[in-house]
């Protein structure tokens, strides 16, 4: 079922100024190459400094990326959600709370290549991404080929993934994905404990409520 627009979502994003990096629509698609090599972003002009960038895949409402915010300030934050019903609601929280360190990109994650320059992130935050259980949607996950290829190209030189799952099955598969595609994996857990360091995402205290244990790991692309 298709998600109902939010009334006003047009005037809610356009308030979001500039908080909200880009909002890619339809046009996209229409751009040559050129012209999409044009919307690439500068971070440093961005948040005016060069801290290193966390960016989160799928920030949801922004509850993991908005508490990190908040408790690093020595660090930039970049949240991706493609869907605007769903990041109009973490900038607008954003903007409540005055944060200067976050931004937000209304993008689908495939195309970060022509909206991030390469060698700039710090970290990957994959937390409860789709697992798209059918084998024939398994390009689409997170942890498939083409975005692991992908976030070689931006991730920096000490740059690393990290993912959390309530999905076992997701999780081994994805450890795999990794593996095959030249990432050391490291830390690997299969029942994660709450931790003041990590905040909890809205998926997170669901699953946790539901007892269901969390997997997580750490990963790197070797020789970086």
């Amino acid at each position: 079922m298709r998600m109902r627009l939010k009334k006003h979502l047009d005037e809610r994003i356009a308030d979001c100024g500039a908080l909200l990096l880009a909002r890619e629509g339809d046009f996209f698609y229409t751009l040559t190459e050129e012209q999409r090599r044009s919307l690439r972003l500068n971070p440093a002009e961005i948040f005016g400094n060069e801290h290193p960038i966390v960016l989160e895949l799928g920030c949801g409402k922004g509850a993991w990326i908005l508490q990190m915010a908040e408790r690093h300030p020595e660090l930039n934050f970049i949240a991706v959600e493609k869907l605007s019903n769903v990041i109009v609601v973490a900038c607008e929280q954003a903007q409540r709370s005055e944060l200067k360190n976050v931004r937000f990109l209304n993008v689908r994650a495939e195309n970060l290549g022509w909206w991030l320059p390469n060698n700039c992130i710090s970290r990957i935050a994959l937390n409860f991404s789709c697992p798209f259980p059918k084998k024939t949607y398994a390009n689409r996950r997170l942890t498939s080929k083409n975005y692991l290829q992908l976030y070689k190209k931006l991730l920096n030189s000490v740059g690393y993934i990290s993912q959390k799952t309530d999905n076992r099955d997701f999780f081994e598969w994805s450890i795999d994905s990794l593996v095959e595609q030249g990432y050391e994996v490291y830390d690997v857990c299969y029942d994660l404990p709450v931790s003041a360091d990590d905040p909890v995402t809205e998926y997170e205290s669901k699953f946790r409520a539901q007892g269901a244990p969390i997997c997580a790991l750490k990963a790197k692309p070797q020789n970086a």
